[in-house]
């Protein structure tokens, strides 16, 4: 049977969607127990929202059991921190059996070496944005938040959601995408020609001729209206998005 590795990001499970945390329980049944798969790599905004590992609700009990049930069955889960969920540590990720991983990292795909990322550093045109994260991703501001209280982390996290949305519902679509330069600069930093991300919302293909070098770069959609993910074998990659009824 044709081995296989799969990669989500962007799900933002939340106690307000059940639809996708079922839609997300249906693919692991699907796609991924029982299934010759050699990882499931999620990259990012895993979480609507998270605001440290002591926060435990049935939602998140629940997502970590479903994980663990596939790490145990034999399939590496790999994570890489999105805008949402970027202080999730180590406690939760053992106990949904998930290995944490860098911002960015360079993976052998079947030969192919390939850059995996969440994606929002590629946002450049979004200086609001990059200001804030180059705050939140520091050694400093995540501690400080987690040493808060967490009735203080959730109600600082509400306020950052809303803000958010206020923020990006008054900016171009282009401001709220990644820009070629900064995706060409990923390319050369990592000596790649293959690149998987999250973040844009905007699932697709894209593909940049550089010096006689064809460079690959897939965008993995969200999880509002669909299932969507990325399938590679040895062969090919086929981006997939499954529309899947609300509850």
């Amino acid at each position: 049977m044709t081995r296989q590795t799969y990669f989500i990001a962007d799900l933002h499970l939340s106690e307000n969607r059940p639809d996708i945390t079922a839609a997300f329980f249906q693919f692991l049944d699907a796609h991924i127990i029982d299934q010759d798969v050699d990882a499931l790599y999620i990259l990012g905004d895993f979480f609507e929202v998270w605001v440290g590992d002591d926060y435990v609700t049935e939602l998140s009990t629940e997502v970590a059991k479903h994980l663990k049930a596939v790490r145990d069955n034999g399939t590496p889960i790999y994570f890489v921190h999105g805008n949402r969920d970027f202080i999730m540590r180590d406690k939760y990720a053992k106990q949904a059996g998930m290995t944490l991983l860098p911002e960015q990292v360079v993976i052998d795909l079947y030969g192919t070496p390939t850059v995996i990322l969440h994606g929002d550093e590629m946002c450049t045109q979004d200086i609001e944005y990059q200001k804030f994260r180059k705050k939140a991703r520091g050694w400093w501001w995540p501690r400080l938040m987690l040493a808060m209280p967490l009735w203080y982390r959730r109600k600082v996290a509400q306020n950052a959601r809303e803000k958010s949305k206020m923020n990006q519902a008054g900016k171009a679509l282009e401001i709220l995408d990644v820009t070629e330069q900064a995706v060409l600069d990923v390319f050369a930093k990592h000596q790649v020609t293959n690149m998987i991300h999250g973040h844009t919302h905007r699932p697709d293909v894209h593909h940049y001729q550089i010096n006689d070098q064809t460079l690959t770069r897939t965008v993995l959609g969200d999880w509002y209206t669909q299932g969507s993910y990325l399938v590679v074998t040895a062969q090919a990659q086929n981006l997939i998005n499954e529309p899947f009824a609300h509850a």
